[in-house]
């Protein structure tokens, strides 16, 4: 059974692209762009900037780091070039991020010292795992997003970026609840026996496919859903 839903076949450029989680990086892009069409005159460029430093440090980097902790995707990818593709990624990311706040507004320069801390501070679980929880999940890939973007498009926060944040964290926690199993599904479980005894004597038997379905198809629809509000949004204040 493959790793992800979204893992190609392994070897070769192949693995870069598995490496990308493509539709989780698109939900989690999606968050900075919402933050960033909240503000009353949206600055394209500096939001452009942000999802491209939020693409390199968690697209890439964060991601590369996850593989080299155990390797979840089950790539060929050299060690050594993760950390390479980590630590570029990382400090593109936090290059785009300074230069933003020295035109812009410094309130963004502790905002990247946060981004540079979480990445390996989840994705290594340093600290003992204390920041490898769901809840640290959903503040850094949902809440952080949705604050950093709005912070570098307005300069400030406000309400509706709480309230935005808040939408963030609770829809990355329902992505949690359902990515946990079927990743256990997917990655640790050998075999699967048993079956299902329905209540007008039918049965059905018990696979991994069958544990997998109904959560997948969940997270497929809520990623999906993510991106045309994002593109919604931009839609709309175009």
């Amino acid at each position: 059974m493959r790793p992800a839903f979204y893992a190609l076949p392994r070897g070769g450029w192949r693995d870069y692209v598995t490496l990308l989680h493509v539709p989780y990086t698109a939900w989690h892009l999606a968050y900075v762009v919402v933050g960033g069409c909240l503000v009353a005159e949206v600055p394209w460029g500096r939001l452009g900037l942000t999802v491209l430093a939020f693409f390199l440090a968690m697209g890439i980097g964060a991601h590369a780091l996850d593989e080299l902790a155990g390797r979840p995707l089950q790539t060929a990818i050299p060690a050594s070039v993760l950390v390479a593709l980590a630590v570029v990624s990382v400090a593109a990311a936090c290059a785009i991020g300074v230069a933003v706040a020295l035109s812009f507004s410094l309130w963004i320069l502790p905002l990247i010292a946060v981004g540079a801390f979480l990445v390996p501070a989840y994705n290594l679980e340093l600290f003992g795992g204390r920041f490898h929880t769901d809840r640290w999940f959903a503040l850094a890939w949902g809440a952080f997003p949705v604050v950093t973007a709005y912070v570098a498009c307005a300069g400030t926060v406000r309400a509706a970026t709480v309230l935005a944040a808040a939408w963030a964290t609770l829809l990355s926690l329902a992505q949690r609840r359902l990515s946990t199993p079927v990743r256990r599904s997917r990655r640790e479980i050998v075999e699967v026996t048993g079956e299902l005894e329905l209540a007008g004597g039918g049965r059905e038997g018990v696979t991994h496919e069958t544990l997998v379905a109904v959560p997948e198809a969940a997270l497929k629809l809520l990623a999906a859903a993510t991106v045309l509000l994002a593109a919604a949004l931009v839609a709309f204040r175009l």
